[in-house]
């Protein structure tokens, strides 16, 4: 089985592929290839057939919401298991829309990682019940345009670089963005942000 382990923590990475490593025994042949970045395991994507993608949600480049949005887009039949820090609400729900098959948090015990594994590649999901739970939550307001605009607002670039970034008008950006703010009741692109970050909307 060819796993991509998309992680930008590099301990975080090296624990997780020594673990799957060990558990190769009981998941047939395991070969793993790493990508330190979400921009990276998107190249590794469109280049190579992986059975499973294991994804963090936030790092540099593509969060892994945006991967898995990705090979839901190009109709693969690349699995998805996203670990993570996070269990909020909005970060859930995305999930779910984009067809990911396992939701774990990163503290959970190894043997629960294994098994999300081989339920996953039978065709079954797994989300951790707790995090199953805090997904019956509110709905989403942002639309992906005012999202990716919004994220990159939070990075710090500007309107222009944002333009440039997503290959659209400064216009188009600033009306992105004052969507976004109004729909958040936000007082700046920034506060947007906070307040989208902070609800697993970004």
């Amino acid at each position: 089985m060819n796993i991509l382990l998309a992680e930008d923590q590099a301990m975080v990475r090296g624990a997780l592929a020594a673990l799957l490593t060990l558990a190769a025994d009981s998941v047939n042949n395991i070969n793993i290839t790493e990508a330190e970045d979400g921009d990276k395991a998107m190249q590794l994507l469109k280049s190579q057939h992986f059975d499973l993608l294991l994804t963090d949600i936030e790092m540099p480049g593509k969060t892994g919401l945006e991967l898995s949005q990705w090979l839901q887009q190009q109709r693969s039949q690349t699995k998805v298991i996203i670990l993570t820090t996070f269990g909020r609400a909005g970060y859930i729900k995305r999930a779910l829309e984009y067809g990911v098959g396992g939701f774990l948090l990163k503290d959970a015990p190894s043997d629960d990682l294994i098994n999300a594994i081989k339920q996953v590649m039978a065709g079954k999901r797994v989300i951790d019940p707790e995090l199953a739970f805090t997904a019956i939550g509110e709905i989403d307001p942002l639309n992906d345009k005012e999202r990716r605009a919004l994220r990159l607002a939070s990075e710090g670039l500007s309107t222009s670089d944002i333009a440039s970034q997503l290959f659209i008008a400064e216009g188009t950006v600033r009306n992105y963005l004052s969507e976004a703010i109004s729909k958040l009741n936000a007082s700046n692109r920034i506060d947007a942000a906070r307040i989208a970050k902070q609800k697993g909307w970004l």
